[in-house]
């Protein structure tokens, strides 16, 4: 059966962004939830030394993911541009380059991660006492980085073709499998934290699966026919020269939080695993703006391949008003509040004072992300991905690590380590804002197609 896909170039902007936002809202969401289940059963059945052990080697886990997933938004821009140019030819080669790069990058991303986890978890710091339980769970949940590339990369082709319900769905029945398999792993295998880390790769398995059987039946704008899977060197050269910036973007701010996750390790067991609890709660927050991001990238791609470029600013100005409202009030109801979402994952009052404390001193600044997600991912869609890439690793990473020594020269405490994070998202947010309006001036009244 044909799937129909949205065509974000014409029509009512805030119809179209929401329609489209909302199940990405909802893939983020379940996505995260891996994780976050993981951790919900690790700290209610397994206790809090394993849920420090899954927050510790978090950071190298997502190092892993976020390159990859950073590189697939050059397959992303290029599906969204070549869609809205109409394209078929071209999106057709991205279809099944994607493919290969799937296949070749998970392989070589599960290599280098399994073997070099142990290491990573030393440099980090790592406490002895939980150090084995990380390293065992972070081999496991990165042995599942081809079927996790699958997906992430396809999922990205959908969106950018115009469909952000299906991902939604094929994330769903995932995060199923991942809820049923963590109950069942945790009470079959002696060692619980390996099986939450194998469930993980099951529930990856489904939605790569899921996600090769909706490619394979096929759209409007073309199929996946896996004896056609290739490695076009032209294809690979776009992607890469639209993905690296933002794959590199994502590894070196992780590697960059490795700093702040060892400044967090000097804390104690209780430091960590409430910094661990504290990021699944910030998720509330910063799901939606991911969501909004990635639905600004492929508005702001499809229209420059329209050549309805004019349109694009107007996007970003609804994506920035969606975004703040939302992340005003989740903001405030997580300050006064947010005890008892931490109770969810941990009750041991050392972890949730520890994630109050980080809460207090983020959740008044976290408005200013709604700004640098929604200025680079317009930028982006139009395929500056360089640009946007050297902003955030100069504030995010560079500058944030800067506020990290100065506020921790007199010793460390946790709301010295959290303070860092408002400090670098308003020095980002002020220079992507300059970016943007520099850019907008590009955004040319004669390029504009006419409203159908």
């Amino acid at each position: 059966m044909k799937k129909t896909t949205l065509d974000l170039t014409q029509g009512n902007i805030w119809k179209k962004m929401l329609q489209f936002a909302l199940p990405l809202l909802g893939t983020s969401f379940i996505q995260q939830l891996y994780n976050t289940v993981d951790l919900l059963f690790v700290g209610n059945m397994l206790g809090k030394e394993d849920q420090a052990a899954v927050g510790a080697s978090s950071l190298l886990t997502t190092c892993v993911v976020g390159f990859f997933t950073g590189l697939s938004v050059g397959c992303g821009v290029m599906t969204a541009q070549a869609r809205g140019a109409g394209d078929k030819a071209k999106l057709d080669r991205i279809i099944h380059t994607a493919m290969g790069v799937s296949l070749l990058g998970g392989a070589l991303l599960s290599v280098l991660g399994v073997s070099l986890a142990q290491q990573v978890l030393v440099w980090m710091n790592v406490p002895e006492e939980i150090m084995l339980s990380a390293a065992n769970y972070a081999r496991i949940y990165l042995a599942s980085m081809i079927p996790l590339c699958i997906f992430n990369i396809y999922a990205g082709v959908m969106r950018a073709l115009g469909d952000s319900e299906s991902p939604m769905r094929m994330q769903l029945y995932g995060g199923i499998t991942n809820v049923a398999m963590d109950y069942i792993l945790i009470r079959l295998m002696p060692d619980g934290i390996n099986g939450v880390a194998l469930a993980t790769l099951f529930s990856q398995s489904v939605a790569a699966l899921l996600a090769l059987r909706y490619m394979c039946r096929g759209t409007e704008w073309g199929k996946l026919e896996l004896r056609k899977t290739r490695l076009e060197g032209q294809i690979v050269g776009e992607i890469a020269k639209l993905g690296v910036p933002a794959g590199l973007q994502n590894l070196v701010i992780t590697l960059s939080n490795v700093f702040v996750q060892s400044a967090v390790n000097q804390l104690g067991v209780d430091a960590i695993a409430g910094y661990a609890t504290y990021f699944k709660v910030e998720l509330l927050n910063y799901m939606p703006i991911v969501a909004l991001g990635s639905a600004m990238m492929t508005f702001s791609g499809q229209c420059y391949g329209a050549k309805n470029t004019r349109r694009i600013s107007e996007g970003v100005r609804v994506c920035i008003i969606l975004g703040v409202a939302y992340v005003g009030t989740m903001s405030a109801l997580l300050y006064f509040f947010g005890q008892y979402v931490l109770m969810l994952f941990n009750r041991d009052p050392g972890v949730i004072e520890s994630g109050m404390r980080v809460i207090r001193v983020t959740m008044p600044f976290y408005r200013l992300y709604v700004f640098i997600q929604v200025f680079a991912e317009a930028v982006r869609g139009k395929g500056k991905t360089l640009q946007p890439m050297i902003i955030i690793l100069m504030t995010i990473c560079v500058f944030r690590t800067i506020c990290l020594a100065l506020f921790t020269r007199n010793g460390v405490t946790i709301e010295h380590v959290a303070a860092t994070y408002p400090a670098a998202w308003a020095a980002a947010a002020l220079c992507l804002l300059f970016y943007w309006l520099k850019e907008r001036k590009t955004l040319q009244p004669d390029e504009i197609a006419p409203e159908k």
